[in-house]
């Protein structure tokens, strides 16, 4: 719809990609969001970037539903767009690894994955919240539709930052930060720390949060190819995703606790490999129309097998790094990926082209990015039984040990 909206004056098929663009674009700004907030998180506290995220992210979301067309103001139009979309972004580079690091460090040894993977049940829900509101606003005569029905949704998210904003003004700091911070441990530049002691962790985590482009795939190229070039009833598959959603609700924490059982790296493998062969038939059936593969395999694949992975990922990538430089090396880490992620729909558009059969190089080219995060998460130490005050500890290397044991002597 933005691409009728915003980038009125251009090509149909140059519209949808434009549109799908300002999509991504949002995701530039989270790895400077995530040096930034994360540097604070780490020197201030978790509290404090948490109640700031949802301050800007708020504004800028509600600011989107009030913008000018490009009927209105021509090019301005696009050009508002991107910059409250480069300030949902700058949000979003502090407010997922803020929440991780936050529930991590309350949780309790042997529960770390389950009560971290509530972060992720929330992202779940809020998108059941967003598509579910979207639904009716859909249903709406196509002229009402383009005038003021899509600003609703966005005027709407007044509310739930309000609600939001209440109930973070009253979060306790981690017990693990006061800790450091009571004993003179808190970094002052632990950006500093970070890139000079844990810059192959920050590496890892970019390859590994390669795996949302299965989100951004599912949830926003799959969608266009469906609607656009398949003919597919949009409603239709908007309720694929809400189902999905739903699925997930329970799936994710249920994968957690899993891997608080039997380790992080087989539930995170199983869930990447899982999703890159079924993505294979879902676009397929979506090519070919078949509503209930489409709706089955949908559902499993993004409500159940990619819940794996999102059950998971808030405790790995956190116990990759000591609480020093926990929310700036996640944060930057799982920006970097999500930013990569966030131009996979872009990417799928530019190289698939607008035929019915385009789906298939979109599949392969999401399979090359899940095996990248699944090198990265083999490679990587089992952590689910380290205790919290040993993660991300480096073990001393052969030779500091030999000079350690003869200064002994």
């Amino acid at each position: 719809m933005f691409g009728r909206i915003f980038f009125a004056g251009n090509d149909p098929i140059i519209a949808t990609l434009l549109a799908v663009a300002t999509f991504g674009v949002g995701y530039l700004a989270r790895p400077l969001g995530a040096l930034v907030l994360g540097h604070m998180g780490d020197r201030l506290g978790r509290k404090r970037v948490l109640v700031f995220t949802v301050l800007l992210m708020g504004v800028a979301t509600f600011l989107v539903g009030c913008l000018p067309t490009y009927d209105q103001i021509g090019a301005w139009a696009p050009v508002f767009l991107v910059v409250l979309r480069l300030c949902q972004g700058f949000s979003a580079g502090g407010e997922q690894a803020g929440a991780n690091s936050m529930s991590l460090e309350h949780a309790g040894e042997g529960r770390r994955a389950f009560v971290t993977s509530f972060t992720m049940s929330g992202t779940q829900a809020g998108q059941i919240l967003a598509t579910g509101i979207f639904i009716p606003v859909a249903l709406l005569p196509e002229d009402q539709l383009l005038s003021w029905g899509w600003r609703l949704p966005f005027w709407l998210s007044a509310i739930v930052v309000v609600v939001a904003f209440l109930i973070r003004r009253t979060l306790e700091e981690t017990p693990v930060f006061e800790q450091e911070k009571a004993s003179g441990q808190v970094s002052e530049a632990p950006l500093k720390v970070l890139f000079r002691d844990h810059w192959r962790t920050v590496l890892r985590v970019v390859a590994a949060a390669l795996i949302a482009s299965v989100s951004t795939i599912f949830t926003v190229y799959a969608l266009t190819y469906a609607v656009n070039t398949v003919g597919l009833d949009r409603t239709s598959m908007l309720w694929v995703g809400v189902l999905a959603n739903v699925v997930a609700l329970g799936a994710i924490p249920f994968w957690a606790r899993i891997s608080d059982r039997v380790g992080r790296k087989p539930v995170f493998i199983g869930g990447s490999i899982g999703c890159a062969v079924l993505m294979f038939g879902y676009l397929w059936s979506i090519s070919v129309g078949n509503y209930a593969l489409i709706f089955l395999i949908g559902i499993v694949m993004f409500g159940f097998v990619h819940s794996a992975t999102g059950g998971v990922w808030p405790a790995t990538y956190g116990e990759w790094f000591p609480t020093k430089v926990r929310l700036s090396g996640t944060a930057l880490g799982t920006q970097i990926g999500f930013a990569i992620a966030g131009f996979a729909p872009t990417i799928a558009v530019a190289i698939s082209g607008d035929g019915p059969d385009s789906w298939l190089i979109v599949a392969v080219f999401l399979s090359v990015l899940v095996a990248i995060n699944v090198v990265a998460v083999a490679t990587a130490k089992e952590t689910f039984r380290v205790p919290m005050e040993k993660l991300g500890l480096r073990e001393p290397r052969t030779a500091d040990r030999v000079r350690a044991g003869a200064v002994a002597e």
